[in-house]
C-alpha cells in the first residue's frame, strides 16, 4: 500500500487563505480507498479531494468504495457539504460508493441539518472503514 499526500494550492488571496490548509492523504487497499482529510472542510478542500477521486476513478477499475475518514475535520460549511455532494455524483456513474468515517460533531451536525447525512453511509470510527491503516497506525 502506498500512502499520498495532497494540499490545497495556495489561493490568489493570501488574506483569505485559512490559517490551516486541508491535507488530504489516500490509501487504497483492493477495491477500497480510505481518503483522509485534516483540517477545514470548506471550499478549499474540493481541489485536492476531487484530484484524488478523480487520480482513483481513472486508474483504479475495481474501486467498489471510497471511504472519507473526516475524524480529523475541524470545520466544515456549506461549501464543505457541496464538496461531498460532488466526490458522491464523480463516483455514481462507476457505482462507487463514498461513504464517511467516523465525522466529528463539526461535519455530523451540518449534514443533519441540512438533510444530506442520509445520502452517505456512515462509519463507526472505532474500525478502520474496511481499508487497513494506514503506515502510521492512524486507524483506531
Amino acid at each position: 500500500m502506498e500512502e499520498i499526500e495532497h494540499t490545497a494550492a495556495p489561493p490568489d488571496d493570501a488574506a483569505a487563505a485559512p490559517d490551516v490548509e486541508p491535507v488530504v492523504t489516500h490509501v487504497l487497499d483492493g477495491d477500497t480507498a480510505r481518503l483522509t482529510l485534516t483540517g477545514e472542510l470548506t471550499d478549499a478542500a474540493r481541489r485536492p479531494l476531487v484530484r484524488v477521486l478523480t487520480e482513483l476513478l481513472l486508474h483504479e477499475h475495481t474501486l467498489a468504495r471510497v471511504v472519507i475518514d473526516v475524524r480529523g475535520v475541524s470545520f466544515m460549511n456549506s461549501a464543505g457539504m457541496a464538496v461531498l455532494v460532488q466526490l458522491q455524483r464523480m463516483a455514481s456513474p462507476r457505482a462507487v460508493e463514498i461513504a464517511l468515517l467516523g465525522p466529528p460533531e463539526e461535519v455530523l451536525r451540518p449534514l443533519q441539518l441540512s438533510g444530506l447525512w442520509r445520502r452517505f453511509p456512515i462509519l463507526d470510527s472505532s474500525g478502520d472503514g474496511g481499508v487497513a491503516p494506514a503506515p502510521d497506525g492512524g486507524a483506531s
